[in-house]
């Protein structure tokens, strides 16, 4: 396996189309805002998504979604409990060895990092990944459509004739948005990770298909769509920009802002050219 060379930079962009990109439960489950209207996809959501894509793909996960257990096993402590590789380092009470047996056995681990520290072990071991991701916002801010809704039958008995209060609910979704996701990947916290160039390429896969079998009624197929995504590969490990300064190099505009905006036809998309630092696009597939 080789080792990865270079820092890289990313940008994804999304589009939402009458559906919930994603739902804040202490709201409702409303799609998420800031104070001034602006739609966010949180981070671990985003990595979530990328955990399933990987997954997909065949790479083993330590952070498997419930619905999405290949193992059996219902908890993370089971998980690396039952990992000999980690039972073995546990037992030498080795920090480093334990960590590094993560780190090669799930990709996610050695992506995003993980807190290892489980009741029945002896260590607290911390592993910090070189992926960073930020949350998604919108670059316009979004409008939301709350609906009324009513199910069919009632879920649990009532008085003969009547309709039980869980009947009603709501339903909520962004009408359009288009959301500007930025990530990073450190050479030297991949070294420590054992992080690759293959595992590079893995990410920048699962970028590119974010969506992929992730309807539901919320998100029906299609309605959220990756756009474009933006992959900027340095010539050197250390990187020769700021990843700040790379992602400022995408610049995004509203060609009316008086008015919301219905389509990505509605946005004007610029890239500053960066000497010696030359993106590969992806469009949507």
């Amino acid at each position: 396996m080789s080792e990865f060379t270079n820092k890289i930079d990313f940008a994804v962009l999304v589009t939402v189309r009458n559906a919930n990109p994603n739902g804040d439960p202490l709201n409702g489950n409303r799609p998420r805002e800031d104070y001034d209207g602006f739609g966010e996809i949180s981070d671990v959501c985003v990595k979530r998504k990328i955990r399933n894509r990987l997954q997909d793909m065949g790479e083993e996960i330590f952070v498997q979604s419930n619905d999405r257990i290949q193992d059996g096993y219902k908890s993370l402590s089971e998980r690396a409990k039952n990992c000999e590789e980690l039972a073995a380092a546990l037992k030498e009470k080795n920090s480093e060895s334990y960590a590094k047996a993560a780190c090669e056995k799930w990709i996610d681990v050695r992506s995003f990092g993980q807190v290892f520290a489980f009741k029945d072990n002896n260590v607290s071991i911390g592993v910090r990944g070189p992926v960073s991701v930020h949350p998604g916002i919108s670059v316009s801010p979004v409008d939301i459509v709350d609906l009324q809704i009513t199910k069919s039958t009632n879920s649990e008995p009532s008085a003969e004739g009547k309709k039980s209060s869980d009947t009603m609910g709501m339903k909520h979704r962004v009408e359009f948005g288009l959301y500007v996701i930025k990530g990073s990947i450190n050479h030297q916290l991949a070294e420590k990770t054992g992080f690759t160039d293959e595992d590079a390429e893995k990410i920048k896969d699962a970028l590119k298909t974010l969506f992929e079998n992730d309807c539901s009624a919320a998100r029906p197929d299609g309605s959220m769509e990756v756009y474009r995504v933006y992959w900027w590969k340095h010539n050197c490990p250390a990187g020769q920009y700021s990843s700040a300064k790379v992602h400022r190099a995408l610049q995004i505009r509203q060609r009316n802002p008086e008015s919301s905006p219905r389509g990505i036809e509605d946005y004007e998309i610029m890239l500053n050219p960066l000497q010696d630092l030359e993106p590969e696009v992806y469009e949507g597939l």
